[in-house]
């Protein structure tokens, strides 16, 4: 049985690539089996890693689940780790992103300017986590009106009613970590101004 090259991917690395590929295809390890006349039991140890890839069998998997052998043996491809800093404002807010659109949860360094505007609770799906790096956090959240300050973190069901801004005395300057909605709901939230 032909090994695979040593500048390939690792057993540890293609297990998991060829479950994902098969389970892309949505294609179960009986069909796959029946396809490349390889047994359940042999595809279900490759998957997990306990059996050792070989040409012999990857490539019949390959050509079964019509993707290039690089996919599953190329050495995983490295690239720059460095997150481009794209900054945006709402409302008066300085929002960085700290991480890259792939996946969930997404990281955000927030500078919100001192304001005395009054609070508006919202209400989204999700969780959030909040850590005061710079400044005076207020946080409302529901019967609760805490104030953070620097190294004080906080976290959160959002669908319970929340609001976190400045306290008035300078800007605060804090990292935000939540899911899609929660950054959909406080780039696009706005805030009352007291009358």
């Amino acid at each position: 049985m032909d090994t695979l090259p040593a500048v390939a991917a690792t057993i540890s690395q293609i297990a998991p690539r060829l479950r994902r590929m098969r389970e892309k295809k949505s294609v179960t390890l009986a069909e796959l089996s029946r396809t490349t006349g390889i047994s359940t039991s042999t595809l279900s140890r490759l998957e997990s890693g306990q059996r050792k890839p070989s040409l012999e069998l990857l490539l019949p998997i390959a050509a079964a689940l019509a993707v290039p052998l690089d996919d599953i043996v190329a050495a995983p491809r490295v690239v720059d780790p460095r997150v481009p800093q794209n900054a945006g404002r709402s409302n008066g807010r300085l929002f960085v992103s700290l991480s890259r659109d792939q996946g969930e949860p997404k990281a955000f360094k927030l500078t919100i300017p001192a304001s005395d505007n009054e609070p508006s609770p919202r209400v989204h799906a999700g969780h959030e986590w909040l850590y005061v790096l710079t400044g005076r956090l207020r946080l409302v959240l529901a019967d609760y009106d805490l104030v953070l300050g620097p190294g004080e973190a906080a976290e959160f069901d959002t669908q319970t009613p929340h609001w976190f801004g400045s306290t008035g005395r300078g800007a605060v300057e804090l990292l935000s970590l939540f899911g899609k909605q929660g950054e959909r709901m406080h780039v696009r939230a706005s805030t009352k101004s007291r009358s």
